[in-house]
């Protein structure tokens, strides 16, 4: 009697914790199938209640940039570290300059020498040696008169055999010897007065243009000793440290542009048509509610591809889609990359010429 009150206990026992099981069992499976449901909501486009609007889903997007050194050197100093907010030219990092420096010196130097010899030939004689050669030419020709006179007595002491042929020969020699000096000395003033060959200046300014252009060349390698920021942007990471050598090929600084800034989202193949490059939209994000960014379509791709994996289901996986870029204002430098966003785009506006964020644009609530 009291085994069979037992075994009626026990299967009643038993009964009820299937019960209660079936029970956990049901309540699990709807939180997982809200679960499920929730996941394709996000992931899908929605559109407004009355169809004026596109609501998607995505990410911030940035521009980086990975910036190196146009010449190799040791790297003296890094004047940014990462967090920290730069603008354009900013100073971000200098090299060792003193090679560069001294390169720069040389070139300078040729640079003078040359311009200097070019200004002696496009200048000609001085005043000073133009006398002196017509000094020299008046002396030879005197010389040669007087050489001729002599051949002249030599000739007729000669004739009546006061002197030897041999002097005569020796004072018609001296004669022809002076009046070839004479004609020496009035070609070197000529080519004195006539200045230097064109051809001459010709090759004196073009080796003087070569050396003005390696001391450009020098001076540019000195500027470009110290990396700046090419637009307003966020180091992110620094690369090397000083001492480092840098090099073209090795980057030292990565920035992240705050400008342009975008949400990556994805279109579907019916929505290609309602959706045009300039349209206005209004961008939302978990992290500031209440607040919505202006933005406007900026770009569309041409080819479809997969959905990303970043959407867990898989039958949206296998979806093909258009990837698209809503450029965002972000004038309080709320927004950051990989920041996941829900983008309102208003299918009825028609799309802007040229849209822009020229002027600060204050947050405008989420309805």
């Amino acid at each position: 009697m009291g085994a069979h009150i037992a075994t009626g206990r026990f299967g009643l026992l038993r009964v009820l914790g299937l019960a209660v099981m079936k029970k956990r069992l049901a309540l699990l499976g709807l939180v997982l199938i809200a679960a499920v449901a929730y996941v394709v909501y996000r992931s899908q486009p929605q559109q407004g209640a009355n169809g004026s609007s596109l609501t998607l889903y995505g990410n911030i997007d940035v521009r980086l940039v990975n910036l190196a050194f146009e010449v190799e050197g040791r790297i003296a100093e890094m004047s940014v570290s990462e967090g920290a907010s730069v603008s354009a030219g900013s100073p971000l990092a200098r090299l060792d300059t003193r090679r560069l420096t001294l390169a720069r010196d040389v070139a300078k130097a040729q640079v003078a020498a040359q311009r200097s010899e070019l200004d002696k030939l496009v200048a000609g004689a001085r005043a000073e040696e133009i006398r002196k050669l017509e000094a020299d030419l008046e002396a030879a020709r005197a010389e040669a008169t007087n050489a001729k006179r002599r051949a002249q007595r030599a000739k007729e002491l000669a004739g009546r055999k006061l002197a030897s042929p041999q002097e005569y020969d020796d004072a018609q020699t001296s004669a022809e010897a002076a009046q070839a000096h004479a004609g020496a000395a009035q070609a070197a003033l000529d080519l004195a007065l006539s200045g230097a060959r064109t051809e001459d200046i010709a090759a004196a300014k073009a080796r003087l243009a070569a050396l003005e252009g390696d001391l450009a060349r020098a001076q540019v390698n000195l500027d470009d000793a110290v990396l700046v920021a090419p637009a307003r942007a966020v180091a992110q990471s620094r690369i090397l440290e000083p001492g480092d050598i840098a090099s073209p090929a090795r980057p030292v600084l990565t920035l992240a542009l705050t400008e342009p800034l975008w949400a990556r989202v994805y279109l579907a193949e019916s929505d290609l048509g309602r959706v045009q490059q300039g349209q206005p939209a209004i961008v939302y994000t978990d992290s500031f509610p209440g607040q919505g960014y202006e933005g406007w379509v900026g770009y569309i791709a041409p080819s479809a591809e997969f959905t990303p994996k970043t959407v867990q289901t898989t039958e949206l996986r296998a979806d093909l889609v258009y990837q698209a870029r809503v450029f965002v204002c972000n004038p309080r430098g709320e927004l950051r990359q990989g920041m996941p966003v829900t983008v309102e785009i208003d299918l009825e506006a028609a799309p802007r010429a040229s849209p822009g964020c020229d002027a600060p644009l204050a947050p405008s609530p989420r309805p």
